[in-house]
């Protein structure tokens, strides 16, 4: 006769465990024989999998999530939520957090959110706030003030000694880092306006994405830029396959990177593609990726590969203004890359300057970007981690030269520019400037926090986001395409002046089309 099966309690680390080899094709019998447990809590698990997701991205410690076995909630939940949302916004712009400040905000939220009865913030409140979220520890006095010199000399130090310990070369040290960019934004004779910019007197609607550049501490591997848009499939896009475009696209109703779509990127784009790189040079599949503390970045638990050999790690929220590589200097050129790229697009096209910014697409600014991160040097990139990593640039032998985008470049294209030959320095300066503090994560005032903690939505953006989704698609069928490079294909051969790799691109483009028209054709 079989003994009763001994009651097993898994840890959070357990199901987020679990939930990895589900996602990879495990069965939920095999997963119940390895763990010890029922295959009633192995679907139990994958059932609330987005719950024990979303808690253990929210939390602040890996050592914390091996030991809680519980999600246990608070007799105020509402108030709970808020409180998160607020300390997750503090610790990413590095804001001093303390017990005093904690239990006085709370207090704020309680009363803001119309909850019944009294309430005490007391220490033993703040103590199991902490527990629940897996906090490793909000100062009785205040934290040190974002910028500390003091605390970046200990993190470097500390680095260090880290990727010592674990054997890490250059070009395993990843970083990645979030921005906003307004990618209809021109520039103006008069001002520019964060978000509406004035071109010629005619004001712009407001056009934001939010854009993530990751590459190594060499900036020899680039991975393509993450971007984020309103849209699943906005109207510029018309049959163009995501997979196909020069970035990696995802959505969200605000164009804001979130907790599941940088889950996402990480396991399905950054990892796969790091074990590419590593392995074609030859170096053990084994990598870090540095991230500051944004409320979209997971719990250091959730951001691991299956064997655990490539992982994310934080930079304390008091230094990350300080020495986050991507903040110094690298997404400031890739934006000027891009700005500098679209007037020069315009130039050579010879448009008036009001009417290329009508045309210009999501689309469009994707490829553009693209180029743009294509453009900023792998030089740019690794003396960007001269105060973590300060060898890099004797062992590699790199020299300082200056960035190719300056003012003085863009006033230059501007010169040839008409309507814009007379825009001033200082004006084209906050034109480049424009978007440099936009962050890529959504920041909540309080009111919208207190709207977000009662579980109310932006009804507004879900519409906008619906309009753009269902405005129809042109098909465009092989035949039609064929014809069209036929077409060009007889206008190059007429033109004397046109070089042959122009001929020899639009050739292939034809053979490619003719294959896919004759597997069309061999199917039906």
């Amino acid at each position: 006769m079989s003994g009763k099966r001994k009651r097993v309690v898994l840890t959070i680390k357990d199901k987020l465990d679990i939930i990895k080899k589900l996602e990879d094709g495990g069965s939920s019998k095999q997963l119940a024989v390895i763990y010890g447990i029922g295959e009633t809590t192995v679907r139990d698990i994958r059932k609330n999998k987005e719950k024990i997701i979303t808690y253990a991205s929210s939390s602040d410690s890996t050592s914390l999530l091996a030991k809680r076995k519980s999600m246990k909630p608070s007799m105020y939940e509402e108030l709970d939520k808020a409180m998160l949302e607020w300390f997750n916004q503090q610790r990413a712009k590095g804001n001093p957090i303390s017990g005093p400040i904690c239990a006085k905000r709370a207090e704020f939220f309680f009363y803001a959110l119309g909850m019944d009865g009294d309430f005490n913030p007391s220490a033993g409140w703040l103590t199991r706030f902490k527990q629940r979220h897996s906090i490793r520890e909000i100062n009785i006095r205040n934290e040190r003030l974002n910028g500390d010199e003091t605390a970046v000399e200990d993190f470097c130090n500390n680095f260090r000694d880290f990727i010592e310990r674990e054997n890490l070369q250059p070009e395993q040290i990843y970083n990645a880092d979030e921005t906003g960019l307004f990618w209809k934004c021109l520039p103006s004779r008069t001002s520019v306006i964060k978000g509406k910019c004035t071109v010629s007197g005619h004001k712009s609607i407001e056009e934001r994405v939010t854009i993530m550049c990751c590459a190594n501490a060499t900036g020899l591997h680039k991975l393509k830029l993450c971007v984020v848009g309103k849209a699943k499939k906005p109207r510029s896009f018309k049959a163009t396959d995501t997979s196909n475009l020069p970035v990696s696209y995802f959505s969200q109703k605000g164009a804001w990177m979130d907790l599941s779509i940088f889950r996402q990127w990480f396991d399905k784009i950054f990892v796969p593609q790091v074990r590419e790189y590593l392995r074609s040079k030859g170096l053990q599949e084994k990598a870090v990726l540095l991230l500051d503390n944004s409320p979209t970045h997971p719990n250091e638990n959730v951001l691991r590969s299956d064997d655990g050999q490539i992982f994310a790690k934080y930079l304390p929220p008091n230094v990350a203004s300080l020495i986050q590589p991507s903040d110094q200097g690298v997404i400031a050129t890739m934006k000027r890359n891009y700005r500098a790229g679209l007037l020069q697009n315009n130039l050579e096209e010879g448009n008036d300057l009001k009417s290329f910014w009508k045309k210009l697409t999501l689309l469009d600014a994707l490829y553009e970007i693209a180029m743009a991160w294509n453009l900023v040097k792998p030089i740019t990139i690794s003396r960007a981690w001269k105060k973590i990593l300060p060898t890099i640039e004797e062992k590699e032998g790199l020299d300082f030269d200056e960035e190719d985008v300056s003012v003085a470049t863009v006033a230059t294209i501007l010169q040839h520019t008409k309507g814009l030959e007379n825009v001033t320095t200082e004006n084209i300066e906050k034109w480049l400037e424009v978007d440099s503090t936009e962050p890529g994560y959504q920041v909540l005032t309080d009111s919208e926090i207190i709207r977000r903690a009662q579980g109310q939505t932006d009804e507004s953006s879900e519409n906008e986001e619906e309009e753009i989704e269902l405005i129809p698609e042109k098909h465009i069928n092989h035949a039609a395409a064929l014809q069209w490079t036929e077409n060009l294909l007889d206008y190059l051969e007429q033109q004397g002046d046109m070089i042959l790799p122009d001929k020899l691109v639009i050739r292939k483009l034809r053979a490619t089309i003719r294959n896919k028209q004759k597997m069309t054709t061999s199917s039906q």
